[in-house]
């Protein structure tokens, strides 16, 4: 070895930080999807409106969407290490008021204040990981890791909803943060250094601005019109968010030190892996929201019960992102995203089998071939978007690829919830799981297509 790769390499200290940047990692992504299970007994407590409802399922995601960005960036100026703690004990403390919500109004208010609490968090986890893993290997394993504990918190949700419903009320599912988040405040000043810009420059607030102008206000619409409700709310919504994406962009070029780099979005594998990111991601959160109510509303599983035949994917999924890195050593990248998303595509028509006619079996074996190609998805795409960055911009990098997946995982809820809700009005529950799954393997497809194009040289 030489000693160049001597003073790359990452040693124990580096992998014990790993660990505890993985544990809020999955809690953070379970978080998007732990109350899918627990939404029935939610709704007979608080007896939240539809709209309601689905504010709640996914105001977390998209306020971390909103905000991640932003604070991407301000962890490269004031530390990430110092960012990623001071978010620990917001989502900490917001936790906890989610979990002793009153009303449908104060657990939406909790959610999105949970959701600004996690955009600290996020990105800081992964810029981390960039800074302490130098050798290209060793940073390839880490975020292989890193994106197994991120695609156990998605499928696990659910799983440790079950079990906690099965003896405790709704809100103990938010709790699930408290122990996580004492630990990564205790560990976090030992195990993980200090890391920031050396040339910050001054925060540009109007770019802070211009992008929350356009993120929040294109969430909105979208989720307006996937609702059904009027169109020239959600439209004008749409239209405020696209203007001031135009301005955001206008800005950007004309900065020396902007908030997005916009040059990296030159580089086409850069481009793919966050569009993968969004629109695999958003699929899979939808199908997996109709996927979970169905063993619920339709076979009449206990949370317990329904969560147990969740797992399969849920262990289908870490052991493909712990294994990708080492397969892309051995199969190129793009085409390795390929097929990973073929199978994931396969998963989705297998779940459209109707499962009334057919039991469980399709809905578990379709569940089961998603995560498989899931993983490497997840796993191979963020480590091409951060790797594109220099270690200055790893922040923004880093926030743009957490940005892809949370919001990805807000608009599936959001518009394919929405689809599949329609369809199933005076048809039955089953219709709309079709639907969704039907929609999910035509995209994933599409993507297929796009990943297998060689990439530029």
């Amino acid at each position: 070895m030489s000693d160049r790769q001597l003073h790359t390499s990452a040693g124990p200290r580096e992998w014990l930080g790993l660990a505890v940047l993985v544990l809020p990692t999955a809690l953070l992504s379970m978080d998007a999807t732990v109350l899918y299970l627990a939404l029935p007994s939610l709704a007979a407590d608080l007896e939240p409106s539809p709209g309601q409802l689905l504010w709640i399922s996914d105001a977390y995601g998209f306020l971390v969407a909103g905000f991640l960005v932003t604070m991407g960036t301000l962890g490269d100026r004031i530390g990430r290490r110092r960012l990623l703690l001071i978010g620990a004990a917001a989502f900490l403390v917001m936790s906890v008021l989610a979990a002793c919500a009153p009303s449908a109004e104060l657990l939406i208010a909790a959610r999105g204040l949970l959701g600004i609490a996690g955009a600290t968090l996020m990105p800081s986890t992964l810029e981390l990981i960039g800074s302490m893993f130098r050798d290209p290997r060793q940073r390839g394993a880490a975020i292989g890791l890193w994106s197994a504990g991120l695609s156990a918190g998605v499928a696990l949700g659910p799983v440790a909803g079950g079990l906690l419903l099965e003896w405790f009320w709704w809100g103990s599912v938010f709790l699930l943060a408290v122990p996580v988040m004492i630990l990564l405040l205790i560990t976090g000043p030992i195990l993980l250094p200090e890391h920031h810009d050396a040339e910050p420059g001054k925060p540009d607030l109007a770019s802070v601005a211009l992008s929350l102008a356009t993120v929040l206000p294109v969430v909105y619409g979208i989720k307006h019109l996937a609702e059904g409700g009027s169109p020239l709310p959600g439209g004008a919504a749409l239209l405020l968010g696209a203007s001031a994406g135009v301005v955001f962009r206008r800005r950007q070029q004309q900065l020396r030190l902007p908030l997005i780099d916009l040059r990296l979005f030159a580089a086409r594998p850069f481009r793919n892996a966050l569009l993968v990111l969004l629109a695999a991601l958003a699929c899979v959160a939808g199908v997996y929201l109709f996927a979970a109510l169905h063993l619920q509303q339709e076979t009449g599983l206990s949370p317990i019960g329904a969560g147990l035949w969740l797992m399969p994917s849920a262990v289908a999924m870490v052991l493909t992102s712990v294994a990708a890195p080492a397969l892309a050593r051995r199969i190129p990248t793009h085409r390795l995203l390929t097929w990973s998303l073929a199978v994931s595509a396969v998963g989705f028509v297998v779940l459209a089998w109707t499962p009334d006619e057919h039991g469980l079996a399709p809905l578990v074996a379709g569940l089961v071939l998603i995560y498989l190609g899931l993983g490497p998805v997840m796993a191979l795409s963020t480590d091409t978007v951060v790797s594109a960055a220099p270690p200055g911009r790893a922040g923004a990098a880093s926030a743009l690829s957490e940005t892809s997946v949370e919001f990805g995982l807000a608009l599936g809820v959001a518009v394919l919830g929405s689809i599949g809700t329609f369809v199933q009005r005076g048809h039955g529950f089953t219709p709309g799981l079709v639907v969704v799954a039907v929609i999910g393997a035509a995209v994933l497809l599409g993507l297929a297509v796009l990943t297998g194009r060689r990439p530029a040289a």
